[in-house]
């Protein structure tokens, strides 16, 4: 049994160390190449054969004992996550080792402890990380405090390598004064069944992004805030009168991979009343009278001429419609903070060639309208999506409520702080974004307006599988299918991929 499980970390440890680059970890980020995807499609199923087979392997059902060790005066915790001093997430990673781990150090010498914290740090795809994640976990040997992202969550929760905090930490973690400021919406994102399994590490959230100089050439607002799906469809047809200019781009089709479902047609989603995915009656969204609008809206502005469906069906679209608007040929584009940060800043030794030296006064943005007032989830107005990652705690530490207060120490405002200088970017917490975000109109933006209201990814096993199924729906409706045609299309792959018990709609 070591001498498989040995072969497989030789075998994974190869394709960490191939000579690819490193695609983004953003939500909606570009697709993997195929070859590679092969490569981990192939490591995944090798894992999934070995693991199937690990008579030793130790039982993930043990219930974890939260008053273990919690007096020792010597203590040796681990941090893992996929970030790697002069690679990936360097920045993070220095925050790590700089900053978290002395804090805590020192911290626990005041109080007569003797911590040794040790950062295992990955450079690598976000799936090669999750697997060698699953992996320790499985056996016992995962990190203390990891990192994960929060889409991961109901796979880890259903297979039992992770439980709530509730679990391996007791009351102590429901008395930690940070809860107050990161609100229930962007708790959500490390929610699983109504229950609690880690603490966010930052955030972001999607928006309508307009450029005021075409807006001001057709007659519309430059403070433009619509509020519903017809007020978009009405900045479209006026945006349509310009030459040269396409007036909507809402992420759609195969290609574009997840930024179809997580910048468009989930936002949108979100608009119609009812989430993707139902916890408590464990229902996906099929052929739903909401599924059905969302495909209309899509209709209406591919089928329209509201939009390019060129772009919707090209490799490189996705790319394509951040230069475009980066060349002000595009008025609306639906798209997360991403975009402003890294696509369309001023700089372009940072934007390279998308930059807008004068982004601040060109690009103008607006809150995502429901279908029409109050018909978003929980009755909003306004509605968005977000994503995200987050610090869990491995339930079979040998000391949870050391780990819990290394966990809860790189989550308070003074290293939350910290990291905020390292790389500038929305905390989870409402305090340290009130303090770091002052000079980011649109960060602060989405931190004050947008999070509250905001809504997450389901944190389910099969959504990568639903997500395609979404796109592929998308595709449908934007190559000349009506949205009836798609949504009976969806939810037959839908049915197929989770089961139709599982299925609501038509």
């Amino acid at each position: 049994m070591e001498g498989l499980l040995t072969q497989v970390n030789e075998d994974l440890q190869s394709v960490q160390t191939a000579p690819w680059p490193v695609p983004t970890s953003e939500p909606g980020g570009p697709p993997m190449r195929l070859s590679r995807r092969a490569v981990l499609l192939t490591s995944g199923t090798a894992l999934s054969l070995v693991l199937s087979g690990c008579v030793g392997a130790k039982d993930n059902s043990t219930t974890a004992d939260p008053k273990a060790n919690a007096d020792a005066k010597v203590v040796t915790l681990t941090i893992s996550a996929n970030d790697v001093v002069g690679g990936k997430n360097a920045a993070e990673a220095a925050w790590i080792t700089d900053s978290v781990i002395p804090g805590f150090v020192a911290a626990q010498k005041a109080k007569g402890v003797t911590a040794k914290v040790t950062f295992n740090g990955s450079g690598v795809e976000d799936e090669q990380y999750k697997t060698k994640l699953e992996l320790n976990l499985k056996t016992g040997s995962g990190a203390d405090v990891f990192a994960a992202d929060g889409i991961w969550l109901g796979e880890l929760a259903s297979a039992g390598y992770v439980q709530p905090l509730d679990t391996v930490v007791g009351d102590t973690a429901k008395k930690w004064d940070g809860w107050t400021q990161i609100s229930k919406a962007v708790q959500q994102n490390l929610t699983f069944k109504d229950q609690l399994y880690g603490i966010p590490n930052g955030t972001d959230g999607r928006v309508l992004y307009f450029n005021k100089t075409l807006f001001a050439k057709a007659g519309l607002p430059t403070d433009w805030q619509p509020k519903s799906w017809a007020d978009i469809l009405s900045a479209g047809q006026a945006l349509k009168k310009l030459s040269g200019v396409t007036p909507i781009q809402i992420n759609a089709g195969v290609p574009m991979g997840e930024a179809t479902t997580a910048q468009g047609f989930l936002p949108l989603l979100a608009g119609t009343g009812q989430p993707l995915y139902d916890d408590s009656g464990a229902k996906w969204q099929g052929a739903t009278a909401g599924v059905k609008d969302v495909l209309g809206f899509y209709t209406s502005i591919y089928g329209g001429g509201l939009g390019d469906p060129k772009v919707q069906q090209d490799k490189a679209g996705r790319d394509q419609s951040f230069a475009d608007f980066s060349k002000d040929k595009i008025g609306i584009l639906a798209e997360g903070d991403y975009f402003w940060r890294s696509v369309i800043c001023p700089s372009t030794t940072d934007c390279a060639t998308t930059a807008m030296p004068k982004r601040n006064d060109v690009v103008g943005w607006a809150k995502i309208p429901a279908m029409a007032p109050g018909k978003g989830v929980n009755g909003q107005d306004f509605v968005s999506v977000s994503g995200g990652a987050g610090w869990m705690l491995n339930p079979k530490t040998k000391y949870p409520q050391q780990a819990w207060e290394l966990m809860a120490w790189m989550s308070s405002a003074q290293m939350q702080t910290a990291l905020s200088k390292a790389q500038i970017r929305i905390s989870a917490r409402a305090d340290v974004n009130a303090q770091t975000l002052t000079d980011d109109p649109l960060l602060s933006f989405i931190s004050k307006e947008v999070l509250p209201i905001t809504t997450y990814r389901p944190s389910d096993e099969k959504y990568n599988e639903v997500s395609l199924a979404i796109q592929e729906a998308t595709a449908a409706v934007v190559s000349g299918k009506s949205p009836d045609e798609a949504a009976a299309t969806y939810q037959s792959a839908l049915q197929k991929a989770v089961g139709a018990d599982h299925v609501s709609g038509s």
